[in-house]
């Protein structure tokens, strides 16, 4: 567990000196929070009917997601990603540690460091933009509470299917297909581009059944209060089970194919 835990250190502080980087991403991701913002709005503002969610914490969702973009699984860890496709992954075959934990722990910086620099700054931005489109606070510490602890179970979630991202760079020379969608699955199915509530019911039910809902849509809705603290302990549940088994299943695949793998380059 120490070597892991220094892993994870290492890498932490080597991906948290990318401020250039972070400061071109809160850019971004606030210019299409605003985007997005913008036409929840115009949705919201043409329409009388009744909605699952009300526009401030429709509105709130949406800076979650931006804020917490960098938590978001839509793409693996990309020097990994290279060293499988030049077959320098060789040298990690030899390394005296578990290949997926190794994985995991820096797939574990790789979530939380570039999210901590651009996190804050854009929540704050969000918090100071007009009522019509900023983010509104949660009503309570306790709603502040079970945000934080769901997005340690996001944070899981995410880690797992990062390395499972990682793992399918094996199965072939390039891997971009796989990358490629399995980014617009997790982008579209976890809330970043239309929040979850919103969804057509049927479609909505199907939705929070998948790992995905466990990677915005709940720690989003924890946030604004749609899910009182009392369901804490049910919804934190389904993000570890969910957890366990992508890691099972990543673990499983990955000693699969290590058992016949080819080297690429070398």
């Amino acid at each position: 567990m120490r070597a892991y835990l220094s892993i994870i250190k290492i890498r932490f502080n080597l991906l948290i000196q990318y401020r250039v980087a972070a400061i071109a991403g809160i850019i971004t991701q606030f210019f299409f929070g605003m985007i997005l913002v913008m036409v929840l709005h115009g949705f919201y503002s043409s329409t009388s009917n009744p909605m699952p969610i009300d526009y401030p914490s429709a509105a709130t969702f949406i800076w979650i997601g931006q804020a917490m973009l960098g938590m978001i699984p839509w793409g693996g860890d990309k020097e990994i990603q290279d060293l499988i496709r030049k077959g320098d992954v060789a040298y990690e075959l030899i390394r005296p540690i578990d290949l997926y934990d190794y994985w995991f722990a820096r797939a574990f910086a790789l979530r939380t460091a570039p999210t901590i620099l651009r996190a804050i700054p854009l929540f704050t931005m969000a918090l100071l933009l007009p009522k019509d489109y900023g983010m509104i606070l949660p009503p309570n510490i306790f709603a502040f509470l079970a945000w934080i602890v769901t997005t340690f179970g996001a944070l899981l979630i995410s880690c797992t299917i990062t390395n499972i991202i990682n793992i399918t760079t094996l199965y072939s020379i390039s891997g971009e297909g796989i990358i490629r969608l399995l980014s617009a699955i997790v982008n579209l199915f976890s809330g970043l581009v239309v929040p979850l509530p919103l969804f057509p019911d049927k479609i909505r039910q199907i939705l929070y059944l998948l790992p995905f809902n466990g990677l915005l849509n709940i720690p989003a809705r924890f946030f604004t209060g749609d899910i009182p603290f009392n369901k804490l302990i049910n919804y934190f549940g389904f993000q570890l089970i969910w957890a366990f088994i992508l890691y099972v299943f990543g673990k499983w695949i990955l000693k699969k194919k290590i058992k016949n793998i080819i080297v690429q380059g070398g």
